[in-house]
């Protein structure tokens, strides 16, 4: 028995597929199904029911997989105390962040942990946050920065960074422009464009309908919050967003979605990080907060209206 065997198990069980579990792991999705079939022959039993689309956990891999888990979790705690003994940071580094971040305290957050800790080697990957907290569950990501509209599983641990209502954006011109909020019902007879499924905007989105029993199916789906807003701009529907994302915006109007769920942002890690990751987080916490210091500086200064107190939180792209 070897440890990347019970590591792909565990992805396995936690995404559902040998494909996904490959995908999250960076690895051959062959690799992935011969090492757990291995794993399988070596301890006798099966462990996985394999089906058409999907695969789930026999009784015998039930019962085994929180063992597996606890095993990956000590091995990691070894790691970290064996380079806390050392006094210089080494390692590796899994970096998860949501597609197409630019937010200036993550980018210099990392350009110094980089300078700090040039023994550490880092992957990064982009993704929706629904997949980025699936990865760090099942061990293929140790840090992640995520947006999401529920709590997030507990064997995580996370620092919250911001947390936003949903906002309807639309040009100045428009009939909503000067209206105190819009509803979910006026959200179901019009154009809307939203990021995907996946992200905590979205989630967002779904909860506050569904508690207003109200169904709202985005007509155009995009990643990027700027895409969306240029698509508002030249007059192809309605976008929901946070106003932090369309803070700036000229020619633009923000309607606050009424009974809106509440988005967050949240720096995210596995319960026991490495030496590496703890550090990575560390500095990430660090500039990011500064990023939070320095919004509280311009809502100071800016009237205080629920408005501008979201447009001067830095989030530009943290779907």
């Amino acid at each position: 028995m070897e440890l990347h065997q019970l590591r792909y198990l565990v992805a396995v069980a936690d995404r559902g597929s040998f494909t996904a579990a490959a995908d999250a792991l960076h690895v051959a999705q062959s690799g992935v199904s011969a090492q757990v079939a291995k794993l399988e022959r070596e301890l006798g039993h099966r462990l996985l029911e394999r089906g058409a689309r999907t695969v789930g956990l026999t009784s015998e891999g039930a019962e085994l997989l929180p063992h597996a888990r606890a095993v990956l979790a000590a091995v990691d705690a070894v790691r970290t105390v064996a380079d806390e003994l050392t006094g210089v940071v080494r390692g590796h580094v899994r970096l998860g962040t949501v597609i197409g971040c630019t937010i200036p305290g993550y980018l210099t957050g990392f350009a110094a942990f980089r300078v700090a800790h040039p023994a550490v080697t880092v992957d990064v990957v982009e993704g929706d946050s629904d997949d980025l907290v699936a990865d760090l569950v099942a061990g293929a990501l140790d840090v992640a920065l995520v947006a999401h509209a529920r709590p997030l599983p507990e064997p995580l641990a996370a620092h919250r960074l911001i947390r936003e209502p949903l906002t309807v954006v639309v040009p100045e011109g428009h009939p909503w422009a000067r209206r105190e909020s819009a509803d979910c019902a006026d959200l179901a007879g019009a154009t809307v464009l939203c990021l995907p499924r996946g992200t905590g905007v979205r989630a967002a989105l779904d909860i506050t309908c569904a508690a207003d029993r109200t169904v709202v199916e985005p007509t155009v789906q995009a990643h990027s919050p700027e895409a969306l807003l240029a698509l508002v701009e030249h007059g192809a529907g309605v976008a929901v967003l946070t106003a932090s994302m369309a803070a700036g915006r000229p020619g633009l109007a923000t309607v606050p979605l009424a009974r809106s769920a509440r988005t967050e942002l949240s720096l995210a890690t596995r319960a026991s990080p490495s030496a590496a990751a703890g550090a990575m987080t560390r500095t990430l916490r660090e500039h990011l907060a500064g990023d939070q210091a320095a919004a509280g500086r311009q809502r100071v200064r800016a009237a205080p209206s629920a408005t501008t107190v979201s447009a001067a939180t830095p989030s530009p792209s943290a779907g």
